[in-house]
């Protein structure tokens, strides 16, 4: 078992847990939450220097640049998977190798204005998306080959708002850690 430490660093909101129930209110947090991402992260990083961001929010983790850059590649794919969801009926989606792309040059070195501009769009049309859902759409599946596991629309809406939060979360854990 990890200790609770590293455990903290790994998950510093916790891991994601799903509701009983996907509530309108629920859904309505979570894509109000998605919307506002962007606007977020921006906040904590747009100040950072060429240091700070090549800084791993824990020992052999990601630098906060890999985190941002992470994230847009992560919430695309979340944005594609979802259309096709509502597009094809119940299609096995493309799996992607995240530790992969994160040491991909972009990934390593970029620097992070343009993905954080990328966010913004990326972020408004999964909003403006999950805004429009009906609630047939909500239940509409795809296959994650990972796991051969269905999830339904209205899942991908809440583990996407929590992944959000918990990479900006790594940022700020850090930058508390470090006194930035």
């Amino acid at each position: 078992m990890e200790n609770t430490a590293s455990e903290k660093l790994r998950y510093p909101i916790g891991k994601f847990i799903a509701p009983e129930i996907y509530s309108n209110d629920y859904l309505n947090t979570k894509i109000t939450e998605i919307a506002s991402f962007p606007e977020r992260l921006k906040k904590e990083v747009v100040s950072l220097n060429e240091e700070q961001l090549n800084t791993p929010y824990r020992e052999n983790g990601w630098t906060v640049r890999q985190v941002i850059h992470h994230c847009a590649d992560s919430h695309m794919n979340c944005f594609i998977r979802i259309k096709w969801a509502l597009t094809e009926d119940k299609p096995t989606i493309k799996f992607y190798h995240e530790d992969r792309w994160s040491e991909l040059h972009d990934n390593l070195t970029m620097p992070i204005q343009p993905t954080l501009s990328f966010l913004e769009g990326l972020h408004f049309r999964l909003a403006y998306l999950m805004n429009s859902l009906s609630e047939a759409d909500l239940e509409k599946t795809f296959i994650h080959p990972e796991n051969n596991k269905e999830y339904k629309i209205k899942e991908v809406i809440g583990t996407y708002a929590w992944h959000g939060n918990h990479h900006l979360a790594h940022i700020t854990e850090l930058k508390k850690l470090k006194g930035w």
